[in-house]
């Protein structure tokens, strides 16, 4: 699918917008895009089937280029002198049927003179007459840089002295693929075959094979030169058929160029380094903040312990309750440092660091308060059920030891006291004694008073529970601060590739593979010695 030139810049500029302010791309990237010129030649007038052919006359201060208009039009039109700049305005000479529709606000009409004729032969072309580039007045050179998107033919004019003038040939550098062009090596009579040969080089390494050069002369006695030959050449070309051709020929080189800015743009953003790539640098950042972390938070732990050991019925028994803070300023400094170490590391990888930065900023302040809610939860849990699961278990087995015991006890010195009395009504045995009940009392004594004794002794420390419920919960905080990172690196890498392949889309559009072959410049014509690629 061919898509219109101006099309695919206003999509261009407003994921430039996006991107920028996302910060996938420097402000400079965005702004470069966002000065992108959609103006035309078509610009200036209404849609029609055709539109006249736009011929500039430009060059230095003193070169003669509105001599060269007078003598066209056969009357002067164009103020000439001694004075620099000779040329401040724009002067448009066109026929008087030619309606210029649409005069874009940025060209001031102050600053623009129009000439009219009558001569049919004349009718499709509009000639201009731009200010003198060369000029000290900063005005002048915006003037011509406005004008110039809007020109189809560039008669680059030159005099013998000043051919080798380093602003134009900037402007011609930068244009050079934007126009048609002709030169005109004006005052000739003060020139010399040297400087014709030397100018002509100088075309040759701009990029002309074969440029077009006329020899003009314009004075108050014109003499005969090659201004006739300049002004066939320009009548020639005045028709639909070549003005289709620049139009087009302008589409593809104005799309090729915003390709190559946006492949450059392209090369700024993309990166080899994949998302497990900087997964594995947060990782081995990661540990290492950890093991600094952890280290400092041996003193803080010891005595969080104590406390919450001390008011373990409040702690568990109120929420509200009083609590230790272990995230303190040196802990946020150590974890913003690990965020900072590894976010250059990522720029070192070529990638755009301002989302990750944006992205990052939101888990910096939510680091304490995660470390804090995982540490409670896990004192919580930890003084809720203290030891560990086999400590645990033997203090069950102590507790259900010191009911069942004593009642086992009593169960069997029972039964021995039943037994006895039953024996001796038969027998003449004697009943149970005073030492059988001694005994029997510090039987049932003792299977009550051990387990109870163990249970005493054998209470797990209220203080080591604590303390590892505190580096249980760092330890998951640590895990959950890890796995957020690493989600928002997920994120960022998606983000990333979602912008490549906005941009591969932008640069697709910018494709010229689906020109219409029929309207290329025929490599014979005279219209092809004008172009450079």
């Amino acid at each position: 699918m061919v898509y219109d030139y101006s099309e695919v810049v206003g999509r261009t500029q407003q994921w430039a917008e996006q991107a920028s302010a996302a910060g996938w791309i420097s402000h400079a990237a965005a702004g470069s895009l966002a000065e992108l010129d959609t103006k035309t030649p078509d610009s200036l007038f209404s849609q029609q089937e055709a539109r006249p052919l736009i011929v500039a006359f430009m060059g230095g201060s003193g070169v003669g280029k509105s001599s060269l208009l007078n003598r066209l039009a056969g009357k002067p039109i164009a103020r000439v002198g001694v004075e620099r700049p000779t040329s401040r305005e724009v002067t448009l000479f066109h026929h008087h049927s030619v309606a210029i529709q649409q005069l874009p606000e940025h060209l001031p009409i102050t600053h623009i003179k129009i000439a009219q004729h009558e001569e049919e032969s004349k009718k499709q072309i509009i000639w201009i007459d731009m200010p003198d580039f060369d000029s000290t007045e900063q005005g002048n050179k915006q003037l011509v840089l406005q004008w110039l998107p809007h020109i189809d033919v560039l008669v680059y004019v030159v005099s013998p002295e000043r051919y080798r003038d380093e602003k134009a040939w900037q402007i011609l550098l930068t244009e050079g693929a934007k126009h048609a062009w002709l030169f005109v090596l004006n005052q000739w009579d003060r020139g010399q075959p040297e400087q014709y040969d030397d100018f002509k080089q100088q075309l040759h390494k701009a990029g002309f094979f074969e440029p077009i050069i006329f020899k003009t002369i314009c004075t108050d006695e014109w003499q005969e030169d090659e201004f006739a030959a300049l002004e066939e050449t320009i009548m020639n070309l005045a028709h639909g058929h070549t003005v289709q051709q620049l139009q087009q020929r302008g589409q593809v080189q104005r799309k090729k160029a915003l390709q190559q800015q946006l492949e450059n743009v392209r090369t700024g953003l993309a990166a080899q380094t994949t998302l497990a790539d900087l997964q594995n640098l947060w990782l081995q950042q990661w540990q290492q903040a950890c093991a600094v972390l952890r280290q400092g938070f041996s003193w803080p732990i010891k005595n969080a312990a104590s406390y919450y050991a001390e008011h373990a019925p409040d702690l568990l028994g109120n929420p509200q309750a009083s609590r230790v803070e272990l995230w303190d300023h040196w802990a946020q400094a150590r974890f913003d440092d690990a965020l900072d170490t590894f976010i250059l590391d990522v720029a070192q990888q070529s990638l755009p660091v301002a989302p990750l930065k944006t992205a990052l900023a939101e888990l910096r302040g939510k680091a304490g308060k995660t470390l804090q809610a995982q540490t409670e939860l896990g004192v919580r849990q930890a003084l809720a059920n203290p030891g560990h699961l086999l400590h645990r278990g033997f203090l069950k087995a102590m507790r259900l030891a010191e009911i069942t015991l004593p009642l086992a006890a009593m169960g069997w010195v029972g039964y021995q006291v039943f037994m006895g009395f039953y024996h001796s009504n038969q027998t003449s045995t004697h009943y149970l004694g005073v030492d059988f009940a001694v005994h029997s009392t510090l039987l049932i004594a003792i299977t009550w008073l051990v387990p109870f004794f163990i249970l005493k002794k054998a209470q797990p420390s209220l203080q080591k529970s604590a303390s590892k419920g505190l580096d249980k919960g760092i330890g998951q905080a640590f895990g959950l601060l890890e796995d957020e990172v690493l989600q928002t690196l997920a994120v960022f890498a998606e983000g990333h590739t979602g912008q490549l392949q906005q941009l591969d889309n932008l640069i697709g559009q910018c494709n010229c593979q689906d020109i219409d072959t029929r309207l290329m410049v025929d490599s014979n014509s005279a219209l092809n010695r004008m172009l450079i690629e």
